[in-house]
This record gives C-alpha cells, sequence and structure tokens, in this order.
C-alpha cells in the first residue's frame, strides 16, 4: 500500500494547525515535509508520520507551552520514542517540572508521580499518543 501525503491546506485541516504556523515550523525545521519541491509555484506534501508531529505540536501549544519549550517536546518524543508517529504507538507520557534540572521534563506517565507533582502545585502535562493518534485517524475517516 502507497503512503499517503497531504497538501498543507489538507494538513492544516486536519490538525488543527494554520497555514502560517506550518510555514513557520517548516522555515525552523520543527516539522519539515517529506515532499518540498523547490522554486515558485512549490507543492509541499506531510505524510501521515508528519501529520503526527503536527499534531504534537499544535497540542504542545495549546495547553500553554511557549514554542521553544513545544518544538523542544517534539524532539524530545522523537529521541525518547522514534516511533512514536506510528499508529500503532500507543504510550502516553508526560511533562512534568523537575525541581533539580529546573525545567520540564518529558518522562513515561505515572499516575503516582503526576498526582504528587500536582499536591506540590507543579505542573504536568500529559501527552497521550493514542489520542493524537485516534485524532488523526478520525479525521481522515478511519
Amino acid at each position: 500500500m502507497a503512503e499517503q501525503f497531504f497538501t498543507s491546506k489538507q494538513a492544516a485541516e486536519i490538525t488543527g494547525c494554520s497555514l502560517r504556523q506550518l510555514q513557520y515550523w517548516r522555515e525552523k525545521g520543527v516539522v519539515v515535509p517529506s515532499i518540498s519541491a523547490t522554486g515558485t509555484g512549490r507543492s509541499i506534501y506531510y505524510s501521515r508520520s508528519e501529520l503526527v508531529e503536527l499534531a504534537a505540536m499544535q497540542y504542545c501549544l495549546s495547553v500553554g507551552l511557549s514554542f521553544d519549550a513545544a518544538a523542544t517536546t517534539v524532539k524530545r518524543l522523537e529521541e525518547k520514542q522514534p516511533e512514536f508517529t506510528n499508529p500503532s504507538s500507543q504510550e502516553r507520557f508526560m511533562l512534568y517540572w523537575d525541581k533539580q534540572e529546573r525545567s520540564l521534563q518529558l518522562v513515561d506517565f505515572d499516575m503516582d508521580k503526576a498526582i504528587a507533582s500536582l499536591k506540590a502545585g507543579q505542573p504536568v502535562i500529559p501527552i497521550c499518543l493514542d489520542r493524537i493518534h485516534d485524532t488523526i485517524a478520525n479525521k481522515l475517516g478511519n
């Protein structure tokens, strides 16, 4: 079965991103499409894997992360789970505040750790890959 590709407009509709966001993220190297012709009138196409990256980035921004923190989180997801864009990837992660590192850390989701962090007044941001994949599958109708 051949891989399906999506125009920038389709990618924006599926992920809830704006076309300007897609362009900015391309320019910054956050999510770079597989097929990107050069020159005027160029066509840009995103793979399904890249839709997942876009959706993860959009989710991170929607929960209040800055652009840099969201981009770093997507990069860390790729490092921690290289197959996170695969629809069978059902892992759940969380960002939590590490007092010693003085930064948000991406770790496997742990309910006890999340509750302890929340009780201490520290932020916890769940990143549920299964939900991201489900959202994209629903938008694609499969």
